[in-house]
Order: structure tokens, then sequence, then C-alpha cells
């Protein structure tokens, strides 16, 4: 079930990074992401299974550039590879073109987990390195509408 975040979900999310690092977020990430839940928050979804958080992410919106970028995503391990990474990303993508403002989404992700985006219809544009921090770099990638 995919449902909007509450601030009761803070720690799941939170452990949810913590149980992906340094696999796919370095471990600075980990107050970056608790930074955002608290002040840059827009639209943040949590997926349940069984009354268990197990996956989440957002959307941020620039209305002035028509654009959304997808934001925070994570998924447990013992979850990985069994659809529902992509079934977030999904809803997400429905969600924002459901506001006639938004015209392409965005996500900045890494050399980790760019295929995923990748298999999800979003095209590279942009790679930085060491962006996040060493070892983690940038991949910027685009969906249109």
């Amino acid at each position: 079930m995919i449902r909007p975040y509450t601030p009761a979900d803070k720690s799941s999310v939170l452990a949810l990074v913590r149980l992906n690092t340094p696999e796919f977020f370095h471990l600075s990430e980990e107050e970056d992401l608790s930074v955002y839940l608290e002040n840059e928050l827009e639209d943040y979804f949590v997926v349940e299974e069984n009354g268990e958080v197990v996956g989440a992410g957002g959307i941020n919106y620039f209305p002035e550039e028509h654009s959304a970028r997808i934001s925070w995503d994570v998924v447990s391990p013992d979850f990985h590879g069994n659809g529902i990474g992509g079934r977030l990303t999904k809803f997400r993508v429905d969600h924002a073109f459901s506001k006639s403002s938004v015209q392409t989404i965005v996500v900045r992700t890494s050399q980790l987990v760019y295929l995923f985006y990748e298999k999800q219809g979003f095209a590279l544009e942009k790679v930085e390195k060491d962006y996040w921090a060493e070892g983690y770099d940038l991949y910027l990638m685009r969906y249109e509408k």
C-alpha cells in the first residue's frame, strides 16, 4: 500500500536509509534526509507491507520550470527486486504529471542505481563525479511527459 508520509514515519524512513548504507547511500546522507523531511517536504509517500514501512520516496515541484523532481527513494533491502521501487516510482510519476504545470520529471541519483531509473523510462543527461560524497557520483536523469 502506498500512502502519504506522516511525521510518525520519520524513524522508519531513516532506518531504511541506514539499512541501505553504504551500499546505496553515504553515511552523511541520513542527516540530509532528516533535514529534508523536516524542512523541504512537499509530497512524500511510504510503502507499507503488513503494517511495516518498507519503502519511501518524494516529489518536489518547480513550477517556474514546469518540472518535478523525484526525491529520496529508499526500499528495504529485504524487498529489493520485488517491484516495490518500480511501483513507487510509477505512482509518483503519475502523481506529478497529474499536475498541469509539470511537463518534465528529473531524478538526481548515483551510478549505483541509475540503471533502475533507466528501466523506468528516465534518460541520462549528465554525470558529475563525487557529487554526493567521494565515490557517489551524480547521475541526472529526465523523464518527459
